[in-house]
């Protein structure tokens, strides 16, 4: 749960290369806001094979980089990568690795999750990165959340949407998120946003 002196907020971590998947947080964090929770965004940095490279404490532009406490007190978590090979990138993995201290006191433990993803071509990966994503949360004891297809654009989207979780698909569109991604994104802030404010009531 939040900390004891600050209001229940939900974590939008992600990676973001060429800016695709920062969009898509942005409208995620925006479904969250509709509830009236705060969407905390935040993402992390690049690692490199180079072991003298090395990155500002600070991002140049964009969201600030995520902290363990961003993530260990968070009421619920919407987690986002572009694909690599059908599999998140390694800078949120890297990220992710250094956890175990969240899962060995159960922090995350019954919190509601769900995943995003984005990818250049339309079958280059999307429902494998989502699922793939979804295990180190299944790990920690999250509680995962999907997109129902009671959402109605889950139904006729012709580019990105899943019911493992947001997705986009970058080839589509030069201008950005179609429409019905831009739904699907709101709908499923809406939706963890909903479950942390459920089970919150349980937890407190």
């Amino acid at each position: 749960m939040a900390a004891a002196n600050q209001a229940p907020y939900i974590l939008v971590l992600y990676y973001s290369r060429s800016g695709a998947t920062a969009k898509m947080a942005a409208e995620l964090a925006r479904g969250v806001e509709e509830l009236g929770l705060e969407a905390r965004l935040r993402t992390v940095p690049s690692v490199s094979p180079d072991t003298e490279a090395s990155q500002p404490p600070v991002p140049d532009s964009g969201a600030p980089y995520c902290t363990a406490d961003d993530l260990r007190h968070c009421a619920g978590l919407l987690l986002g990568s572009p694909t690599r090979f059908g599999n998140m990138a390694s800078p949120l993995r890297y990220f992710l690795d250094q956890t175990s201290d969240m899962w060995l006191d159960g922090s995350l433990s019954g919190k509601p999750a769900a995943v995003f993803t984005s990818t250049g071509s339309l079958h280059g990966g999307q429902e494998t990165t989502l699922l793939s994503m979804m295990l180190p949360l299944m790990h920690h004891g999250m509680v995962i959340a999907g997109i129902p297809y009671s959402e109605g654009a889950l139904m006729h989207t012709s580019t990105g949407g899943t019911p493992y979780g947001a997705s986009h698909w970058a080839g589509s569109a030069e201008d950005g998120l179609s429409a019905d991604e831009i739904t699907l994104c709101r709908a499923l802030g809406k939706r963890i946003a909903d479950l942390a404010s459920r089970l919150g009531e349980h937890r407190g």
